[in-house]
């Protein structure tokens, strides 16, 4: 097995964090029926669902989804919830809870390696829940302490594959500049876009999504700490699937962020999904027999289930995928690095074992990369 030499680019240090806030599925279930006015056989079916998810967990900046009427903090306290909260209004609360968010990823990540705040070249920001300007970006560079001269880009509005956009962009600069480093943070709030509506693809979303931050570090040099490895970044490949372009989507609509999710999504990943990994590996030289772990973002069970039908993955193979789901949701953009975390501390004395990441959202887009423990 070879793999081509080329600059190197390393991702040397990873931080999560979530919201306060924690709800048990089954009571988020309980907030969702009564919210909606669901009837009896609607509520039967609601429940059904949060069962299937395999979700045990999840968070929110919100306290209200484990509170009753004549509690709530963000929605109103009337029936139906009505006048129901604006995109004004929920652009407030990302605008509030995001940044300490995003601030917690990013101390968690930096205290995990030897670079100082005002050592740090570049940030770059990872979000589809929110946006304002000045942005986090800016606030950030204040709350952290980097330089106010810090190189910043902001990826928005690119859904659960977000992060793989960011580190492209961060593997690009560092290989351009060995001496660049490069923090970027996933920050994604989505339980303010609930939707009380009762199609599937709405039904589907508020049962899966969740908040949380994610931040990484990227170099292009890699230090000798005993007992400390790196993950170096070996190939990023993608693939849009034109055929489920109607199955996912994310629109900005008068009460919020509405996403569109069918249940067609897993099967068109059934088609699109083993090519990218054979172009990703072919491109270095190796087959993809040769890659040791999977490190796929838990976009849902029935996703979980149909890729390691068609990557031939058991479920051991996928376990850090579904501990993240059933202990935190689908946050979005920064899931796949909460995956990625808890595959890296398992087998950080790999050396040398590739990883496999995939990621998936509107288009259908297949967002993947080659990482390899060194």
């Amino acid at each position: 097995m070879t793999i081509q030499p080329g600059v190197r680019a390393y991702l040397t240090a990873l931080g999560t964090a979530v919201p306060d806030h924690r709800f048990d599925q089954k009571r988020i279930a309980d907030f969702m029926a009564k919210a909606m006015n669901l009837n009896s056989d609607g509520e039967r079916r609601l429940r059904a669902l949060y069962r299937s998810t395999r979700i045990k967990q999840r968070y929110s900046v919100l306290p209200d989804y484990g509170l009753t009427n004549g509690e709530f903090t963000f929605y109103p306290n009337t029936p139906g919830l009505e006048p129901f909260p604006t995109v004004q209004q929920r652009m407030a609360a990302y605008r509030q809870y995001a940044v300490p968010l995003a601030e917690k990823a990013l101390k968690n990540c930096l205290a995990d390696s030897a670079v100082k705040p005002a050592e740090v070249t570049h940030l770059i920001t990872v979000s589809c829940t929110g946006m304002y300007a000045p942005g986090p970006d800016i606030e950030l560079i204040d709350r952290l302490g980097l330089r106010s001269s810090v190189h910043r880009i902001a990826v928005n509005f690119m859904g659960c594959y977000g992060a793989f956009n960011g580190l492209k962009a961060a593997a690009a600069l560092v290989k351009s500049d060995p001496d660049a480093k490069v923090l970027m943070v996933c920050v994604e709030l989505c339980t303010l876009h609930f939707q009380k509506k009762d199609e599937e693809d709405h039904l589907l979303a508020n049962a899966l999504f969740a908040d949380g931050a994610a931040a990484i570090l990227m170099e292009g040099r890699v230090g000798e700490a005993e007992g400390k490895s790196a993950l170096e970044i070996i190939d990023f490949a993608c693939e849009v699937l034109p055929d489920g372009k109607d199955d996912m989507a994310w629109h900005i609509n008068d009460f919020g962020f509405e996403m569109k999710l069918t249940s067609r999504v897993p099967d068109v990943l059934k088609t699109g999904l083993p090519a990218v990994l054979e172009r990703i590996t072919h491109a270095q030289g190796i087959a993809p027999e040769d890659v040791n772990l999977f490190a796929i973002h838990p976009g849902g069970r029935r996703i979980l289930e149909v890729v390691e039908q068609v990557l031939g993955l058991t479920h051991e193979d996928n376990a850090a995928a579904y501990q993240t789901l059933s202990e935190y949701g689908n946050m979005s953009s920064g899931t796949i690095l909460f995956v990625l975390k808890r595959l890296w501390e398992l087998n950080h004395q790999s050396t040398g074992a590739l990883i496999f990441a995939s990621a998936f959202g509107p288009g259908l887009t297949a967002e993947t990369a080659l990482l390899k423990i060194v």
